[in-house]
């Protein structure tokens, strides 16, 4: 059964932006032929910072986690690709620095279970969801790459 081109929602955090690492990160991504789709820079807020971390109301990280993403500006970017949901996240590597292996974003840049430079959606409706706090339909592009066939098979298009 053919994949599916997918989106994920892809956060680059205060962490990144501090570290001068936006492009690095980007470039990974570009590098294994995902397409960026959509960007955007903004401040987070309190209602937007709710909405996206709704699972983790109550826990007693969030108060610490909400500061650190408000505390400078973050990066949101929309990728696209085969299976980009899963793909993207095995780039990123777990969620604690420490125990993510070298070649991850996480393993080769965080030390934190909370500065982790990257947040990725966890699964396909949780990157719809995502997207859609995010972004308006209008704010995300489609076009195709004229390298696509060096980074697909033409039987997986």
């Amino acid at each position: 059964m053919p994949h599916k081109i997918q989106k994920t929602l892809v956060i680059l955090k205060p962490d990144t932006i501090h570290r001068g690492i936006v492009g690095e990160i980007l470039d990974r991504f570009e590098q294994k032929g995902i397409k960026i789709v959509g960007t955007k820079m903004l401040k987070m807020t309190d209602l937007l910072l709710d909405k996206h971390y709704a699972q983790h109301k109550g826990k007693h990280f969030l108060p610490n986690l909400k500061k650190f993403m408000k505390s400078l500006p973050v990066i949101l970017v929309v990728l696209e690709g085969l299976d980009v949901v899963r793909v993207v996240r095995t780039m990123c590597g777990p969620t604690d620095g420490k125990n993510a292996p070298p070649g991850t974003i996480r393993g080769d840049y965080s030390m934190s279970t909370s500065a982790t430079i990257i947040h990725a959606s966890e699964d396909l409706k949780a990157a719809k969801k995502e997207i859609s706090i995010f972004f308006k339909k209008s704010e995300i592009f489609g076009y195709r790459r004229p390298d696509i066939h060096f980074f697909y098979a033409e039987d997986e298009l």
